[in-house]
């Protein structure tokens, strides 16, 4: 597992680059939070909103996930486990305020930027600027 990126994935670094031509500025593996110990992959401050993009195999996602045979056990414990600290950390996000927006790494990008751009602009007052 080692040898398996926590960030910088190729499908965080097309989202970000379609982000920063498109004008947009956030932060990169963000603490939202400094007293939880969770990152997002993604975090716009101003507007905070926390962006995650989750791998399919590690967060299990419906349409791509496929269980292993080997060490079966574990692997589902696993999954359960990301999957569970996933719900518990949009919960503590959104009670803190922030707004969570999570997407697969298997969703087209373009969908992905205007998804995220819509966000940012709905949580800016009028008239300000990216």
């Amino acid at each position: 597992m080692q040898g398996n990126r926590g960030r910088d994935t190729s499908t965080e670094m097309r989202v970000r680059k379609a982000l920063f031509a498109s004008g947009y500025r956030y932060r990169v593996n963000y603490r939202p939070l400094p007293s939880l110990r969770r990152t997002a992959d993604i975090a716009f401050t101003r507007a905070k909103l926390a962006v995650f993009i989750d791998g399919c195999f590690w967060h299990g996602c419906p349409l791509h996930f496929t269980q292993p045979k080997a060490n079966a056990a574990y692997w589902t414990a696993k999954i359960q486990r990301n999957r569970e600290r996933d719900r518990e950390t949009n919960e503590v996000l959104e009670q803190a305020g922030w707004k969570v927006a999570r997407y697969w790494e298997h969703e087209p990008v373009a969908e992905v930027t205007s998804s995220i751009r819509a966000l940012v602009d709905a949580a800016r007052p009028e008239g300000s600027r990216r």
